[in-house]
């Protein structure tokens, strides 16, 4: 071979003694030949694909660039040299003896070479992104190769005149060239016209540099460092990772398997029925019978094979296996190319132990030449390099193999939720079926950034076994050894660590269930003076919860202890044993250091390992969900016809449905034919199958037999409305275009404009989800109108009057459904309860049972005598009761439709404010009362006050998301924090840290002294006592590390604790002091969150994330003080690297942020819009609207995938940085030992090495935990935030009441006047008057007229704005709240009751005997109730006194009042809840009891004040009248009126 090349070249092809000489080089054949071959072959084999785009493209080229041309010319001078050589060549091949062939054959080769460039560079014209990735790598090799031959060359022109001019020109020239076009090909290229392509994803048009460094997406990361980003500034996903594009390819594979899997299935079937001795295995039974059969025998067997199968749930079997198979289908290249990825980087990982080998070698070794050292250096950078290149792309494919896998799972449940026959969706609930997208695809996606890791794990592990073996021998059992003696440890504090996890999560679900009560309840609280009982009880539990906490992280510190002395052991363990085992081995540099940094390869897989098994078991359970629920079967809607049938819009035919394959039939035999544009009604008692009827004509129902035809569109109106959370306008138009005629007549029709006057965005209002903020009747009426919007042939009305009132019903009727309403023309199916329009109808169909009983017009039905004159017999009378009832009051407000439906949204629009409760309130119960006298000027007073609260609402919005978004966060949060934990603790631990690697350097500078020892005994025999006291203090050092860190992580977790109860103990105190304004401006779920999760955080992330951080920090500087030991010169490289890395972690931590809070903002739509299309699917269906609904999942899909992918991309861009800040420290690290040869000993270098070997990751965790704790820290602040909100005034003062104050209960206001918030009107305007002793006085007045406010004013809930209130001679300002409200007793509207026993709901301060809380439960008329429960006083409430009637409630407050029995009482009337019995109860007992005190009552029912005896009205803040009852009834005024209206003329009529 050797020969044939050296003929080949002329010269001498390869001598071994070319290279063992200081001035080493290669010969000039190898030159030739090799070297040119190389890059040469590479670009011959892959480049010729790329010409494809000339012929097969179909796109228009792009036009020519600057760049392209640049390629061009630069490739045209390339061309021109070989030519010019090939010349040169045959012009000195004519005059002297012949030339050797390479003479000629390199120009040659070189020449095609350059014209294949140009063509490809011409092909690229064709394709999006017009860089090649193979020019690319060409040009590198081409280059890297070049080096040989350029440095030889140099040094024969230095040494002594140069033979070959013009060759050695035409190198040089060419050589330029090459590296111009290498530095060319780095730019992207980029077409005009793909210059907005580009804005959307600069990703497509990347060069191939760009894209393996993700320098294109660096623009990003600067953009989110300057401003936070937005959903909008994030890029578009490419088109094939687009969901529809991956789904599409999802669904084709899916379909083949699933249909595989089924055969397997029935193949499974038949087998189990042979089994079980089917004696005609179905032959002859006929389909509906057989599957009869098949259900009988999956019913019978079902507990045992619930056994065979391990407990896997539910019976019913399903097409099983074929979920992976179909994802690994679609995949396939992602799969492949990752695994490609993954070998290379595993191959690597194991070639930079071997270099450090050698490089010690080279060190230790005196004879060996510089330029072994410098190759080695730069090899060590080189596989670091690509190492990272490679591991980067890896993970780049893992995670977005992940999304996309996720995306294509939630796209097919999707999908699958939209055609699922209702038996299939019977099987799991909308949360189960949510669950799947949420919990199931999620761990989809975790397992998918693994899977490789399954054989890749055991890979590196067998690898590393097989390379540490041929270092240490057998001794490496040892190590081993100990690595899997501590798996089963890890595995037992995990366990350990479980239980208290699992009891600490009852901890904290206990503790925010009372938050959640106190922060409910918390009026009640402050009007009874209860704080410090909950406050204690709330601390009663956070104490059981932080002690739990304690003990965990004394676990976690035994387990963090356990992890750090492995790889410590495993080494000392392994050394140990080889040194001790046998005199002659003794432990070099070489051998020490290899095994190290192979122990620290080791170390990843053997952590993984675990972890990915559970995960793949958690998957496991996850694909058996998926298939089961993916495999399920469709709705079949076979026994729908639409054929044309003249003078027929639906057409049943012998139509008999079931609900379930095999249940009952719900309608039977219905045989009926509806002509077009007639209305018919559908009537029959409750459960006669009316729904059901419809549903079938939907196509909701399992066909028995018949089928029903339907000719033309469907509109669909549900009985319970389904509303979208879009605008109501979307919700109206429901996909369809805009006719702004016919949308407002539609409005208009349904009764809808008064309802757009008052909500807040007219019909730009957008709707919560579930139509949370529109009243029953709003909602039907939007269902209604979108149903007539959407123009339809066909109207199908499932009883959509119910949940209107009466007039608004009939209006409907008339406008819309009705012989002259809009809907006069089509054909409309109304099921109906309501018998006043049934005459107005065409055609009336009766069920009974399923079946239709009779059917005709109004007329021929009374006549027949049948069961519909019996049906309207029994409802009849009960409507004309209502009707009447209905017509008087319509007569008397025309506002009432208002009053109940219109008002009340509003309300709920926006409960921050105190005032739209109250008076949301009081209308409640005036519209029962009054409704007659609601006049015009109070809604328009109501509108003013309507279009306060939205503004507000907004206002706050903002000023909340200002909190939580602002860029950095500030150093005094860290310190605030460290301060909690208290500042010794912190002392005391980052010493106990530093003390930890004081250790690490040393058991290294150890080590590195001990292999030097080799050197020095090098043809002596070993001291024994030398090697013993060596291994000695490498254990003792090892173990102090160890020791130290555990000190350090136990008292971090006292500190932390300590941190976590003064953190929780300052929110909490500072909540129950806040003022009422607060709570009411403040929505409950906001300060809950503060309790739940902030705490969290503070509790469990945060100490982590510092302890991580602290310890990455000091690996990081202990490292690089190693390096600097061994080599002080790398001190001055630190400097701009580190800057470097400053500059980058501060760019990325800002972007990573922002990404991160996109990714959640964007993942909640998915699920909500899940959860809203699976309850709205009948609808849906109805309106043949899938197909939409489905590219709209897509579009919210998209957008949540782009924030993830940019996340992704953000960590690889980041990744990729720092690994080569990584590769550097190890090269620089590598070339200064080579250059500070003479002075070194091998064990410094191995040491210096090494550690630099193991810095990349750390440098990357070091990022990671910053940008973690940055996050976590807000935790800090947010709590910090609340603990400052100013509070209310103080519960104790200075000044005391006197004791048994008030002994008289004499109330003055004097001039008194309160508003709600600074911002806002006065609520009283200035109320003077007097109230004497053991008066009663009644409090009235129309809403909003401020009678809460007063009982606010009196308890100090309100503090005044001008004037006092004085009682018993104390000016109640002065003394402290709790002095003044333990003094007053309120029975206040609405019960609120506490979990707890009743007992303490009564006392919750135990300063009563059981004797008086006896007494006043027999007084309260609870004495027999309480006796009968079996625990007595000590029963058990629940949550809200759900456990107790809304009567037994109220009669629990009024027990609270006796038991106080305070000389001033104040009665807010409850009357909503109570029945009339127990209202008697309360009002005589009252009477009885509290004769001997002041009671004021605030009414809203005339009759319970009328024995009062003082009334007091108030309009508008002001007293307009004060005097008693009769002498006001005498008085024409605002009284006597209102007396009027509740029919009480005289005092007489009053008694109950």
């Amino acid at each position: 071979m050797s020969a044939a090349l050296e003929e080949f070249c002329g010269s001498v092809f390869w001598n071994a003694s070319f290279l063992t000489r200081p001035d080493a080089d290669l010969p000039v054949c190898f030159q030739q030949t090799v070297l040119v071959w190389i890059p040469l072959g590479f670009f011959w084999i892959l480049a010729p694909w790329h010409l494809l785009p000339m012929w097969k493209s179909r796109a228009k080229k792009s036009s020519v660039t600057s760049l392209y041309i640049i390629k061009q010319v630069l490739t045209t001078l390339l061309i021109m040299m070989a030519v010019a050589e090939l010349t040169l060549t045959f012009g000195e091949d004519t005059k002297q003896n012949s030339l050797p062939a390479v003479r000629y054959t390199n120009p040659s080769l070189y020449l095609a070479t350059w014209i294949l460039v140009l063509l490809i560079h011409h092909a690229r014209r064709f394709c999006l992104c017009r860089d090649s990735g193979i020019l690319f790598c060409f040009w590198t090799l081409s280059l890297l190769c070049g080096i040989l031959p350029f440095q030889s060359l140099l040094r024969r022109a230095l040494q002594a005149p140069i033979s070959d001019v013009p060759r050695f020109v035409f190198f040089f020239v060419s050589y330029g060239v090459q590296l111009l076009l290498f530095l060319v090909s780095g730019f992207s290229d980029i077409a005009p016209e793909t210059k907005e392509i580009t804005k959307k994803n600069p990703e497509v048009t990347a060069s191939f540099l760009s894209s393996i460094t993700f320098e294109w997406y660096t623009s990003m990361v600067f953009k989110g460092y300057r401003k936070p980003l937005e959903i909008e500034d994030i890029w578009e996903l490419k088109a094939k990772d687009k969901t529809q594009a991956i789904y599409t390819v999802l669904e084709k594979n899916m379909k083949t398997a699933v249909r595989k899997a089924q055969a397997e299935l029935e193949k499974r079937k038949r087998k189990r029925r042979r089994r079980e001795g089917d004696p005609d295995h179905g032959n002859n039974i006929s389909k509906a019978q057989s599957q009869d059969i098949l259900v009988l025998e999956e019913k019978q067997p079902k507990k045992k094979k619930k056994e065979d199968k391990g407990g896997s749930g539910s019976s019913k079997d399903f097409p099983r296996g074929w979920l992976v198979k179909t994802l690994c289908k679609t995949f396939w290249q992602n799969l492949l190319l990752s695994v490609a990825f993954k070998l290379v980087h595993d191959a690597l990982v194991f070639v930079s132990p071997q270099l450090l080998k050698l490089l010690i070698a080279f060190v230790s070794d005196e004879e060996s030449f510089a330029w072994q050292g410098y190759l080695y250096a730069i090899l060590l950078f080189l596989t670091a390099l690509i190492q990272s290149l490679c591991l980067q792309q890896y993970f780049s494919l893992c995670f977005q193999l992940g999304i996309n896998v996720r995306a294509s799972l939630i796209a097919a449940i999707y999908k699958k939720a939209l055609t699922m026959s209702s038996a299939t969706r019977k099987e799991s609930t909308v949360g189960e079926t949510v669950n799947l997208m949420s919990a199931d695809a999620q761990r989809f996606m975790d397992m998918a950034n693994f899977v490789h890791q399954l054989w890749s794990s055991p890979l590196q592990i067998i690898l590393s076994i097989v390379f540490l073996w041929r270092e240490l021998g057998p001794s490496v059992l040892a190590g081993l050894a100990v690595m899997v003696l501590l798996i089963p440890i890890n595995a037992f504090l995990v366990a350990k660590a479980k239980t208290i996890q699992v009891r600490n999560m009852k901890n904290k679900d206990e503790r925010m269930k009372i938050m959640n009560e106190v922060l409910n309840g918390i009026k009640i609280l402050k009007l009874f003076a209860w704080e410090p009982s909950f406050e204690k009880r709330v601390n009663e539990i956070r104490a059981r919860e932080l002690k739990d906490l304690l003990n965990f992280s004394y676990l976690q510190s035994i387990s963090i202890f356990v992890f750090t002395c492995a790889p410590f052991l495993v080494s000392l363990a392994s050394f140990a044993v080889y040194v001790l085992v046998d005199e002659n081995n003794i432990l070099d540099a070489q051998k020490a250091f290899t095994a190290i940094s192979l122990f620290n390869v080791l170390r990843f897989p053997m952590a993984m390992l675990p972890l990915v098994l559970s995960s793949l078991v958690q998957t496991n359970v996850s694909t058996a969900r998926l298939e089961r629920y993916l495999g399920g079967e469709d709705l079949d809607t076979s026994a729908i016809h639409h054929n044309p049938i003249a003078g027929s819009a639906v057409r049943f035919s012998e139509a008999t449905f079931a609900w379930e394959r095999d249940g009952n039939a719900a309608i039977r035999d219905v045989t009926l034919d509806i002509t077009p544009g007639s209305l018919v009604a559908v009537v029959g008692a409750v459960g006669s199958g009316k729904s059901s009827l419809v549903s079938a004509m939907l196509g909701e129902m399992e066909n028995i037999k018949g089928h029903i035809n339907i000719q033309g569109s469907l509109a669909y109106v549900p009985q319970q409305a389904w509303i979208q959370n879009a605008t109501l306008k979307d919700n109206i138009l429901f996909g369809s275009e805009l006719d702004e005629a016919r949308y407002q007549q539609v409005i208009k029709a349904c009764a809808l404009l008064p309802d757009l006057e008052l909500l807040p965005g007219g019909d730009q209002t957008e709707i919560g989800e579930k139509g949370i903020n529109l009243s029953g009747g709003q909602k039907q009426r939007v269902s209604l109108a979108r149903a007539v919007y959407s123009n339809a042939d066909i109207y199908i009305l499932d009883d959509p009057l119910s949940a209107v009132d009466a007039h608004v019903g009939k209006y409907l009727f008339e406008h819309v459904l009705g012989p002259k309403g809009l809907l006069q023309k089509k054909t409309r199916i109304l099921v109906t309860h309501s018998i006043s329009f049934l005459p107005q109808a065409d055609n009336i169909v009766v069920l009974v049972g399923g079946a239709v009983s009779e059917h005709g017009s109004y007329s021929t039905l009374l006549a027949n005598r049948g069961a519909f004159a019996q049906f309207l017999n029994h409802y009849g009378s009960q409507e004309e009761d209502a009707s009447e009832k209905n017509t008087t009051a319509v007569a008397v407000a025309g506002y009432e439709e208002q009053g109940d439906e219109d008002l009340e949204p509003c309300v709920e629009e926006s409960p921050d404010d105190v005032v739209t409760m109250t008076l949301k309130r009081e209308t409640s119960i005036h519209q029962r009362e009054f409704s007659r006298s609601l006049s015009k000027c109070s809604t328009n007073s109501w509108k003013k006050a309507k279009e306060e609260p939205p503004k507000n609402m907004k206002g706050q919005k903002l000023i909340e998301k200002e909190a939580v978004e602002t860029g950095k966060v500030k150093f005094s949060m860290y310190l605030r924090y460290l301060r909690a934990v208290g500042l010794w603790y912190s002392f005391w631990v980052a010493m106990g840290y530093v003390g930890e690697y004081v250790a690490f350097v040393g058991t290294n500078l150890w080590l590195s002294a001990w292999t030097d020892d080799a050197q020095r005994y090098l043809n002596q025999t070993y001291p024994v006592e030398q090697r013993d006291l060596r291994i000695g203090v490498f254990g003792a050092l090892g173990m102090s590390q160890a020791i130290f860190l555990l000190f350090a992580t136990m008292l971090s977790a006292r500190g932390a604790v300590r941190a976590s109860r003064v953190m929780h103990q300052q929110l909490l105190s500072n909540i129950l002091r806040v003022p009422m304004s607060f709570f009411d401006t403040t929505p409950t779920g906001r300060i809950v969150n503060r309790f739940a999760k902030d705490i969290f955080t503070i509790d469990e992330t945060i100490p982590m994330s510092f302890r991580t951080w602290l310890s990455c920090f000091m690996a990081i500087i202990s490292t690089l003080l190693m390096i600097c030991l061994a080599t002080p010169f790398f001190a001055l490289i630190i400097i701009p690297l580190s800057i470097f890395y400053y500059f980058v972690l501060r760019f990325y931590v800002s972007t990573s942020r922002q990404l991160r809070r996109l990714d959640s903002v964007t993942r909640s739509p998915i699920y909500s819009h899940f959860g809203e299309t699976v309850s709205g699917l009948s609808v849906i269906r109805a309106y043949r609207h899938q197909e939409r609904f489905l590219q709209q999942n897509e579009r919210t899909m998209d957008i949540n995938q782009k924030s993830v992918y940019s996340w992704i991309v953000s960590n690889r861009w980041l990744a990729i940085r720092l690994e080569f800040v990584g590769s550097l420290v190890v090269f620089f690290s590598a070339l200064l030992a080579v250059i500070s040869k003479g002075t070194l000993e091998g064990g410094i270098v191995g040491l210096s090495v090494s550690s630099a070997l193991n810095i990349t990751q750390t440098l990357n965790w070091l990022v990671r935990t910053s940008s973690e704790l940055e996050t976590n820290i807000v935790a800090v602040e947010r709590v910090y935030e609340y603990t400052k909100v100013k509070n209310e005034a103080l519960w104790v003062t200075e000044k005391r009441p006197p004791r048994g104050w008030p002994s008289k209960g004499e109330i003055q206001f004097v001039d008194y006047q309160v508003r709600y918030r600074p911002e806002l009107e006065l609520v009283l305007q200035g109320i003077t008057c007097n109230i004497k002793s053991t008066e009663k006085v009644g409090v009235v007045g129309r809403t909003g007229a401020g009678k809460s406010s007063l009982t606010n004013c009196l308890f100090r809930v309100l503090e005044a704005a001008g004037g006092t209130i004085i009682i018993d001679e104390v000016d109640i300002a002065t003394i402290g709240l709790h002095d003044l409200r333990q003094n007053l007793t309120i029975i206040p509207q609405d019960p609120v009751l506490f979990t707890g026993t009743l007992r303490m709901n009564l006392d919750p301060f135990d300063q009563y005997t059981d004797e008086e809380v006896w007494k006043a439960l027999e007084l309260a008329h609870l004495k027999p109730y309480v006796q009968g429960l079996p625990e007595g006083l000590l029963h058990l409430v629940s949550e809200g006194g759900e456990n107790l009637s809304v009567g037994q409630r109220q009669l629990v407050c009024l027990a609270r009042a006796l038991l106080r029995k305070a000389k001033i009482l104040i009665l807010d009337e409850a009357t909503a809840a109570v029945d009339l019995e127990t209202d008697h109860l309360i009002q005589t007992t009252i009477r009885s009891e509290f004769a001997d005190c002041t009671v004021l009552t605030i009414a809203h029912r005339l009759h319970t004040i009328m024995d009062s005896n003082r009334v007091m009205v108030l309009q508008a803040g002001r007293i307009v009248e004060y005097d008693s009852p009769e002498e006001l009834l005498k008085k024409q005024g605002i009284f006597s009126s209102m007396a009027k209206d509740a029919g009480i003329t005289n005092i007489e009529t009053t008694t109950l």
